[in-house]
C-alpha cells in the first residue's frame, strides 16, 4: 500500500474513529497496573466475593430461563399451527420495549408488600393488612425474573430463524428411524441450533452484567452496583476503573468462550436440499396449551409491567403531562437525534469506505468498531471520564474550567461507541442490495469519493439511514448508566429521571418517564415485526 493510500481520507478517517472508539477501553484495562488503594483492599476483603458470585448466579439463572423461554416459543410458534400464532410471531418480541430497570420498578409496585397484586388478593380473600400473597421480590431471583422475561426475545429471535431454516427432510429422517416428536426436538432441532442458541445467550449474558438500573433497584450487589458505588460513594475512581476492568475481562471470556463453542462445528443445511417444515395443526386442547405457554412470557414481561404504568400514569397525582416531563422529554429526544445522526454518519462514511476501497485493513477494522455494544456504559462512562480529565489536565490545559470533562461531549460519545453496531448492521444491509455496477458506472461518469457517496449511494440509501436513526435513537433513550455518569449537572433525561423517581418509591411520578421511554422503545419493535414474515428460508414474499 502506498503513502498516498494510507493518507487518503478513506483511511484516516475509519482508523482515528478506530482509535477513539478504543481509547475509553484500553484506559480502563491499563487501570490494572495502577497501585492498589485502601479502598481496592477493602472491596477485595469484604465484598468482592459477593460481586462475583451474586454476578455469576445471575447470569447462569438468567441464561438458563432466556434459553428455556426462547427455544420453547420458538419451536412452537415455527413449527405448529394454533389460536394466536400470527399475533405472538412478532408479539413475542415486545417485552424488549422494556428496559430491565422499568420492568423491576413495576414489578416492586405490583408485588411488593403493600403493592397492587398483594392488596388485590388481600381484599379478595379478606386478609390482614400484614400478610403477603407473593414473597419479596427485591433480591437476586427477583432480578433473574426481571431480566429473563425482558431479554429472552433476543435467543426467541435468533432460534426462530435458525428453526424456520431446518429442512424437511431432517425431520423425515427422524420419522423412518422412529423417533417422537419430542425426541426429534431434543435430539435433532436442538442442537442444530446450538449456535444460534449460545449466540442468542451470550447476548443476554452481556446485557445482565452490564446493567445498573435494575440490580441497584432489587439491592442486588454486582460488578455495576459496586463502581457505581464505589465512586460515588467512596469517590476513588482509580477504584472503580479497576472494578470496571475485572467486569470487561469475564465479559470478553465470555465471548471467547462463545467463539470456542462454535469453533469447528458445521450446522448448516444443503441449500439445494432445503424443504420447509410443514407447520402442524393441533387438536383444541394443545392448541390451547400452545397459546398458554407464549402467552405467558408475553403477559409477565410486557402486558402486566404495561398495565402497572397505565395505572400509575392515570393516577391522580402522578404529574403526567407537566412541564417538567416536557422539559425533560425535548432533552431526551434532542440528545437521542443528536446523538443517533453522528452514529448514522458515522456508520456510513465507515462502511463506504470499505466499499470504496474495497481494502482487507478497513474490512479487519470494522468488527472492532462494534466492540462498544459488547461494553457495558458503565464501563465506558468510567473510561471516558478517565480520558476527558487526562485531556482537561494536559492537552486543554489552557482552559480555565474543564472542557471536556462534565460536558455533553462525553456523553454524545458513549452513546455513539454503544449505539454503533445498530448503524452499521442497517449500513451493511444496505449496501448488499446494491450492485458494484453501480459503482462502476459511477466511476465511468467521474463520480468518486464524496460525490459517488452523497449523488448516487445516499439516495439509495436513505431507508438504511432513516432505519439507522431510529434505531439508535431508541437504544439512547433507554440508556442509564453511562447517562447518569457522563450528563450535566441538573440535566436529566427520562431514563435519569424514572430512575431517580424510583429510588426515591416515587414510583407514580416515574409513570410518566417510563410509559415515554417503552414508546419510544417499540420503535425497533415495529422495524422487527415487518421482517418477521421474510424469516423463513424459502417463502415466497
Amino acid at each position: 500500500m502506498s503513502f498516498s493510500k494510507i493518507l487518503s481520507v478513506w483511511y484516516v478517517i475509519p482508523i482515528l474513529i478506530l482509535i477513539l472508539f478504543l481509547a475509553p477501553i484500553l484506559v480502563i484495562l491499563s487501570s490494572v497496573f495502577s497501585g492498589y488503594s485502601e479502598n481496592w483492599q477493602h472491596i477485595y476483603n469484604y465484598v468482592l466475593a459477593d460481586y462475583v458470585i451474586n454476578s455469576i448466579i445471575l447470569v447462569a439463572g438468567v441464561s438458563f430461563l432466556v434459553m428455556t423461554i426462547g427455544t420453547i416459543t420458538a419451536w412452537i410458534v415455527t413449527n405448529y399451527s394454533f389460536f394466536g400464532k400470527k399475533f405472538f410471531e412478532w408479539g413475542l418480541i415486545l417485552p424488549l420495549a422494556i428496559p430491565p430497570y422499568i420492568l423491576a420498578y413495576t414489578f416492586t409496585g405490583l408485588f411488593d408488600s403493600y403493592g397492587t397484586v398483594n392488596e388485590i388478593a388481600r381484599n379478595l380473600f379478606n386478609l390482614q393488612a400484614n400478610v403477603t400473597v407473593f414473597p419479596n421480590i427485591r433480591n437476586i431471583y427477583g432480578a433473574i425474573i426481571v431480566f429473563s422475561f425482558t431479554l429472552y426475545p433476543y435467543v426467541y429471535l435468533i432460534c426462530r430463524t435458525a428453526f424456520l431454516n431446518q429442512s424437511r427432510s431432517m425431520f423425515d429422517v427422524g420419522r423412518t428411524l422412529g423417533l417422537s416428536n419430542t425426541s426429534i426436538f431434543f435430539r435433532l432441532a436442538l442442537p442444530l441450533v446450538r449456535p444460534a442458541l449460545i449466540a442468542g445467550t451470550m447476548i443476554v449474558a452481556m446485557e445482565t452484567l452490564s446493567d445498573f438500573g435494575a440490580v441497584d433497584h432489587f439491592a442486588v450487589s454486582t460488578f455495576t452496583t459496586g463502581i457505581f458505588r464505589t465512586w460515588y460513594g467512596m469517590y476513588d475512581l482509580t477504584t472503580a476503573m479497576q472494578l470496571a476492568s475485572m467486569l470487561l475481562i469475564f465479559i470478553t471470556f465470555c465471548l471467547i468462550i462463545e467463539r470456542i463453542s462454535r469453533k469447528n462445528a458445521n450446522y448448516s443445511t444443503i441449500a439445494s436440499s432445503f424443504k420447509p417444515t410443514p407447520v402442524k395443526s393441533l387438536p383444541p386442547i394443545s392448541s390451547m396449551a400452545c397459546f398458554f405457554v407464549c402467552f405467558l412470557p408475553l403477559f409477565i414481561g410486557f402486558i402486566l409491567p404495561i398495565l402497572e404504568i397505565l395505572n400509575w400514569t392515570l393516577s391522580w397525582n402522578s404529574g403526567f403531562l407537566d412541564k417538567q416531563f416536557f422539559s425533560i422529554s425535548i432533552n431526551t429526544i434532542l440528545l437521542s437525534i443528536l446523538s443517533a445522526v453522528l452514529c448514522t454518519f458515522i456508520a456510513m462514511i465507515i462502511n463506504f469506505s470499505i466499499r470504496y476501497k474495497n481494502s482487507f485493513t478497513l474490512k479487519f477494522i470494522n468488527p472492532f468498531l462494534n466492540i462498544g455494544y459488547a461494553v457495558p456504559g458503565l464501563i465506558l462512562a468510567v473510561g471516558i471520564v478517565q480520558l476527558f480529565v487526562f485531556l482537561d489536565n494536559n492537552a486543554l490545559n489552557s482552559f480555565e474550567e474543564y472542557f471536556l470533562t462534565g460536558s455533553f461531549v462525553g456523553l454524545i460519545f458513549a452513546y455513539i461507541i454503544k449505539s454503533y453496531a445498530l448503524a452499521n448492521s442497517t449500513y451493511e444491509a444496505g449496501y448488499q442490495k446494491i450492485s458494484t455496477v453501480l459503482d462502476d458506472s459511477a466511476r465511468i461518469l467521474k463520480s468518486k469519493g464524496f460525490n459517488l457517496l452523497f449523488r448516487v449511494h445516499f439516495p439509495i440509501l436513505k431507508t438504511s439511514f432513516y432505519t439507522s436513526i431510529l434505531l439508535v435513537m431508541s437504544e439512547v433513550v433507554k440508556e442509564l448508566p453511562a447517562t447518569l455518569i457522563l450528563r450535566p449537572f441538573n440535566f436529566e433525561t427520562l431514563a435519569v429521571s424514572t430512575y431517580i423517581y424510583a429510588s426515591e418509591e416515587r414510583m407514580i411520578e416515574a409513570a410518566a418517564p417510563a410509559m415515554a421511554i417503552v414508546l419510544i422503545g417499540l420503535i425497533p419493535i415495529f422495524f422487527l415485526s415487518k421482517m418477521i414474515r421474510a424469516a423463513r428460508l424459502g417463502d415466497k414474499q
